[in-house]
């Protein structure tokens, strides 16, 4: 049982990457797939998430309106798209799962979240 985070690189500032997170070992079967990120010397932040039932998405102001977060449950994988990247995005990306859905504001919670995968490292120069 494990999640695989890929896609990370390095990138120009106003540049975009797609994030992918796969699953493997389980189903999502109505999880909540965030992504968090992770940048030197700053503790780990959430970024979005996504009921992988019904597709609700969530997203943290710093991202909102340049981040979109989307799944496919037949491939058991989990995207973010990144759009109009700045120096502040760049971080290790992880993927992570839980069992509520995102609901209410517990997918901001690090402690909420069961399975981890290795991060991908974004990196945007100015």
């Amino acid at each position: 049982v494990q999640l695989q985070a890929s896609g990370g690189g390095l990138v120009q500032a106003g540049g975009s990457l797609r994030l992918s997170c796969a699953a493997s070992g389980f189903a999502f079967d109505g999880d909540g797939i965030a992504w968090y990120r992770q940048a030197p010397g700053k503790e780990r932040e959430a970024v979005s998430c996504i009921n992988t039932r019904d597709g609700a998405t969530y997203y943290k102001d710093p991202v909102k309106g340049r981040f979109t977060i989307s799944k496919d449950n037949a491939k058991n994988t989990v995207y973010l798209q990144m759009n109009n990247l700045s120096p502040e995005d760049t971080a290790v990306y992880y993927c992570a799962a839980e069992t509520n859905g995102c609901g209410s504001f517990l997918w901001t919670l690090v402690e909420q979240y069961y399975l981890w995968g290795k991060g991908t490292q974004v990196t945007v120069s100015s």
